[in-house]
């Protein structure tokens, strides 16, 4: 096609030459190159398979020189009659391994200039074959462009190598790391070590009968990874104002008492409280959507205009519409609703690569029960949520409907599924008055 128009594929053959050429010089820098490009980088198909053999030498550990690489790709049978010739030719042609990295540059933006081309390509002929809705296309061509951004195939077939290295890092990431847990923090040691905190690509959910807490925990988790994670923490509301999400977090850490701050009779102390709260909220990157028609590709739209952004939450499940629906479902449309909004927003978590903590409401089937404990079928509509879902984990206050109960106040965090681990019981300490969660001292037998 490309020919036919008389336009030419931008790539730089001079720039992949010198790549090539320089780690072939001075092996040493074939570390920073493979941080910056990869083999499909290459447009010339000899150079991609240099490139490649290269590469998995390195992550072997093996010895790369002329005669090493020579060799190996006569082991994986990409060796041709001139390749000994090139890859003479290639040292000869390098004019230093100093300047590595700048032709590395030049490789990555002329393919990303080719992928960018074959987007727009793709887009142009969606819209030509009119294959959806216009809204549809616009969330696809936006999904393209994002993937391009965030340096992210949208699809296709990938070696496993690439994939090894991958894991290989993360790995080594992982252990060079002073945290205990691979994801974000949740504020809550105990189920951190057992979900091994929120990690990217994570649909987790919390679910709870109305006034359990559900709001509360998700705000404690988004200010926990707002304040320490230095990264930005993203809010759909569809049920509660900006303001009331601020009210509550503001009770939460400066620890005063809610109905107070609404009536604002509040001594010194807590004007004090409340002033070091804000400074200490204001100081993280939170930001907050409270309107309440959003769908899942709203919001991931949003979120894929985020640079830096490290956590979902939505508030709540149940309340949301999926793409182009009004309110007015059946029982049986509800429910395929409710299931293709879960799994878009497994989706939107694997395609963010950041977590996505969504809180979801269960229906009265406990409430029917001796044992009033929620359990996974008791999700309202659950459909696919509990097989969409990584982590489930329910909060159950056992005070809520029994008044005689010694600790009213006392939490269950039930975790009804965890992908990374056991399931089981954490114990909290629920605080009303500041709609903040502390851990329990108390330890329970197993029963």
């Amino acid at each position: 096609m490309e020919e036919l128009l008389g336009r030419r594929a931008p790539y730089s053959a001079e720039a992949e030459q010198a790549v090539l050429g320089s780690m072939l010089i001075d092996p040493r820098c074939t570390a920073d190159v493979i941080g910056r490009v990869r083999a499909e980088d290459f447009y010339v198909q000899a150079n991609r398979d240099i490139f490649d053999t290269i590469y998995s030498m390195f992550s072997f550990g093996q010895t790369i020189d002329p005669v090493t690489v020579l060799n190996q790709m006569k082991v994986r049978g990409v060796w041709k009659e001139n390749t000994q010739q090139y890859l003479l030719e290639l040292m000869e042609i390098t004019p230093t391994s100093a300047n590595v990295l700048e032709y590395a540059a030049i490789v990555r933006d002329r393919a990303l200039l080719r992928a960018l081309a074959k987007v727009g390509e793709e887009v142009t002929n969606m819209v030509y074959e009119g294959s959806g809705q216009a809204d549809e296309m616009l969330e696809a061509a936006e999904r393209k462009i994002y993937a391009l951004s965030r340096d992210r195939d949208t699809g296709g077939l990938t070696p496993v190598a690439g994939v090894v290295q991958r894991v290989f890092d993360a790995i080594g990431e992982a252990a060079a790391s002073d945290s205990a847990i691979p994801g974000l923090s949740t504020g809550l040691a105990d189920l951190d070590r057992a979900i091994l905190g929120l990690n990217g690509g994570d649909f987790a959910l919390v679910a709870a009968r109305p006034g359990m807490g559900k709001t509360s925990i998700a705000l404690n988790i988004a200010l926990e990874a707002g304040k320490h994670s230095g990264k930005t923490v993203a809010i759909f509301s569809l049920e509660m104002s900006r303001e009331q999400l601020v009210l509550r977090l503001l009770s939460s850490e400066g620890r005063v008492d809610g109905k107070k701050m609404q009536t604002g009779r509040l001594s010194e102390e807590e004007w004090r409280r409340v002033a070091a709260a804000s400074s200490a909220i204001s100081a993280t990157d939170i930001r907050i959507d409270d309107n309440p028609s959003l769908t899942v590709a709203d919001m991931n739209a949003q979120c894929r205009r985020l640079k830096n952004l490290g956590l979902v939450v939505i508030d709540y499940l149940q309340l949301m519409q999926s793409a182009g629906s009004g309110n007015s479902w059946s029982n049986e449309s509800r429910t395929q609703a409710v299931s293709d909004i879960s799994r878009m927003m497994k989706i939107m978590a694997k395609e963010l690569n950041v977590p996505v903590l969504c809180l979801s409401q269960l229906s009265r089937a406990n409430t029917q029960r001796q044992d009033k404990r929620p359990q996974l079928s008791d999700l309202r509509e659950s459909g696919a949520i509990e097989q969409d879902a990584d982590v489930v984990v329910a909060l159950h206050r056992e005070g809520y409907y029994n008044p005689e109960y010694e600790n009213p106040n006392e939490v269950e965090l039930i975790i009804l599924k965890n992908r990374r681990g056991e399931t089981g019981k954490i114990y909290l300490s629920w605080l009303p008055e500041y709609t903040s969660f502390l851990p329990l001292d108390k330890r329970h037998e197993d029963e």
